[in-house]
């Protein structure tokens, strides 16, 4: 399983929100490239970044910090946020972007999605972002009546092979992973799963691992020390 450490970019800073609300933000360093060159110092070689600013307002907002990022470090990064046209997709890679994670353009404009999974393959994740088992949008402000776990099942079904799915609820609240949701996505047949929302401790990293899972996020438990990065993609590796 692979460890991805987690840059949330709001107003070119790194911060961490809590449960998705950006009431609620948490400002952890205005140097988001400082992190990213921390994080490789401790072994991880994968990023994945979140524009904020850009999945509320629809596009891209941080993009310079996005390249700064990128310029840093030759980790693999993937990115979302207000992807939501060819252009923007096109742009990513030219940053150096390994992977785009489309949210609300996967659910709204299937067409769209359809053509760049189509083109790109690999390169394109779908992030499923639930909130009590629905798909949530537009930076999480909406929840749409579809059930999560079968908008995966749609998503494999049209060549997609690497979900991010965060449950919401326990998104910056250092409450531990949903292991039941991630136990039940494990079970789906020919979707990479990264484990995303309230992974917290080296528990829940060898849990997710010990279900199969592709990947983890480690987000707000990096920033306040709770887990050390090392130690957690040392366990991840093992």
């Amino acid at each position: 399983m692979l460890i991805y450490p987690a840059i949330d970019l709001l107003g070119g800073k790194a911060v961490r929100l809590y449960q998705g609300d950006y009431d609620k933000v948490e400002v952890f360093g205005n140097d988001p490239a400082a992190f990213a060159a921390q994080f490789a110092a401790a072994g991880a070689n994968h990023l994945h970044v979140v524009d904020l600013d850009g999945a509320k307002q629809g596009t891209p907002q941080n993009f310079a910090a996005v390249q700064a990022i990128a310029s840093t470090t030759g980790m693999f990064i993937e990115l979302g946020g207000g992807i939501r046209t060819q252009k923007m997709v096109e742009q990513c890679f030219a940053a150096g972007i390994g992977r785009v994670i489309l949210g609300t353009a996967a659910l709204k404009d299937p067409i769209f999605t359809r053509s760049v999974v189509k083109k790109y393959g690999d390169k394109i994740a779908i992030g499923v972002d639930a909130r009590d088992g629905k798909v949530a949008i537009e930076g999480w402000l909406a929840t749409s009546e579809t059930d999560s776990f079968d908008f995966c099942r749609e998503m494999r079904d049209i060549g997609v092979n690497y979900i991010i799915y965060t449950d919401i609820s326990r998104d910056g609240t250092g409450k531990g992973a949903n292991l039941e949701v991630y136990g039940r996505l494990a079970e789906i047949e020919g979707l990479n799963i990264t484990a995303s929302g309230g992974v917290s401790s080296l528990e829940d990293v060898r849990q997710l691992k010990e279900m199969g899972l592709y990947a983890a996020i480690l987000g707000r438990a990096l920033y306040t020390g709770a887990v050390h990065l090392a130690q957690a993609v040392q366990l991840a590796k093992a």
